[in-house]
């Protein structure tokens, strides 16, 4: 199982790492790329376990080694806490975010329209019934996080990536990924607004029953609608 789409060293023969490996990784990605902040709450163990596909052992040994890292903290009978990158550098990915940051906001999203529109289209032709079936999943338990913003942060990337990945191309992949990391911080203001994560389910909803299609063009229609309410609602938070 692929687990991580877009993280530094994934180019370095990623099934060779352990399952643990690849989960602290991820989540160190997420920290240092703005998408969990300090004081965030992550999912339970046995949540974050359904939401990645993994044994619930592999996320309690994956939280072991951030806690090690100081980059949460672990506290008995209450839910773990982000507390920040810590002393750890994740260098390549950093560098992306960085290099993203120097382009304004109409720029990027213009190339992820453009970009994601060719991934969904090509996913659409060769997306497997694994693949399918695991985002039929992630809708579901996306359903009971309309009031947990970092559980469905969590979920939403894992939406994407599997999207993503159902192209076939790890290269496309890989840039449609950065671009889904731009301006992350005033996504997650946008995702606390009343009513902003039952939108993106049902986007995510019907992404799901057109890539069922097999059909390109519905596909790419779904997610087109799906982009532009994030573009909306991302430009919104950016103005007040």
């Amino acid at each position: 199982m692929d687990l991580l789409q877009r993280l530094p060293g994934g180019e370095l023969g990623i099934a060779k790492r352990t399952v643990k490996d690849q989960i602290s990784d991820k989540l160190a990605y997420m920290i240092h790329s703005g998408l969990l902040r300090p004081g965030d709450e992550l999912p339970s163990e046995r949540q974050l376990a359904e939401t990645l596909g993994v044994a619930r052992e592999s996320v309690r040994s994956a939280i072991a080694v951030l806690q090690a890292r100081k980059m949460i903290v672990v506290s008995q009978g209450s839910r773990t806490r982000i507390v920040g990158p810590g002393e750890s550098t994740l260098h390549e990915s950093v560098a992306v975010l960085e290099r993203l940051k120097d382009r304004s906001f109409e720029e990027v999203t213009e190339a992820r329209v453009a970009v994601e529109e060719q991934v969904i289209r090509l996913a659409a032709k060769r997306i497997g019934k694994a693949a399918l079936t695991r985002l039929a999943t992630l809708v579901r338990e996306q359903e009971a996080m309309l009031d947990d913003p970092v559980s469905f942060q969590i979920s939403d990337r894992e939406f994407h990536s599997t999207l993503y990945t159902a192209c076939g191309n790890s290269l496309l992949a890989d840039v449609v990924s950065d671009f889904y990391d731009y301006a992350l911080d005033y996504r997650r203001r946008a995702l606390k607004r009343k009513g902003a994560i039952a939108r993106s389910v049902a986007d995510h909803r019907a992404i799901v029953e057109a890539m069922k299609t097999r059909n390109p063009d519905l596909a790419a229609a779904a997610m087109a609608e799906h982009l532009e309410q994030v573009r909306k609602t991302t430009l919104k938070e950016m103005a007040s």
